[in-house]
């Protein structure tokens, strides 16, 4: 006996196919609305950028030029010589034989002997004698007078005059060598005295320019 396939109802497939409009209507929200924006989502945290500035390495500035010193100036160095051949040498001539001369043998006479020597004779040493200038008694002098004021104050003592005489007797020069203590002594005496004569002082009995050394007392009567 055969069996009889039995078609499904038309009710049966419309429910089919509404459900699966529904089905695929679902997926469509799901995809427009859920999966929509995830993908957005996930697309928009990649689009996200930053701005790295870039470093800027500065350019180092050129090496300064450093001057070179100037190249030495070339020496010019002068042309040798010229060339100049050594003058040609003439061979000389030997010189001549010298002649041989007789010569006649001469016999050395004896030196004469040396003059004898005689030393000279000392001659006596002779004493120059000096007279020293004295007063000239044969001639007036007239001695000091005491100065009143020395006399008042009773002055006293001896002054030690010395007289440059010249070779005629005449003063030249007075000066006191040793003061009595008192100046007014010492001068009246010098200017009395230097108007006295004197014998000059000789020299081996020449007369002579001297010096005269007189000693004069001041006392009290």
């Amino acid at each position: 006996m055969l069996a009889v396939r039995q078609r499904p109802s038309s009710s049966r497939r419309l429910a089919g196919l509404a459900g699966v409009v529904a089905l695929h209507a679902g997926a469509i929200y799901a995809l427009a609305n859920g999966l929509g924006h995830c993908a957005v989502e996930i697309l928009r945290a990649p689009l996200e950028t930053k701005i790295v500035a870039e470093l800027i390495k500065p350019v180092p500035p050129p090496p300064p030029k450093v001057e070179q010193p100037p190249p030495p100036p070339k020496v010019v160095k002068p042309p040798p010589p010229a060339y100049v051949p050594p003058p040609k040498l003439r061979p000389q001539a030997p010189p001549p034989p010298t002649a041989i001369t007789a010569t006649t043998d001469v016999v050395p006479t004896a030196p004469p002997p040396p003059a004898a020597i005689v030393a000279p004779s000392a001659e006596p040493v002779r004493e120059v004698v000096k007279v020293p200038p004295a007063l000239d008694q044969n001639r007036a002098c007239k001695p000091p007078q005491y100065p009143p004021a020395a006399r008042r104050a009773s002055e006293s003592g001896a002054v030690v005059l010395k007289f440059l005489i010249d070779s005629d007797g005449s003063v030249m020069e007075s000066v006191v060598d040793a003061t009595s203590g008192f100046e007014r002594l010492d001068e009246a005496a010098r200017q009395a005295l230097a108007l006295c004569r004197f014998k000059p002082g000789t020299v081996d009995g020449r007369p002579e320019r001297s010096w005269a050394r007189i000693r004069y007392v001041w006392k009290l009567q």
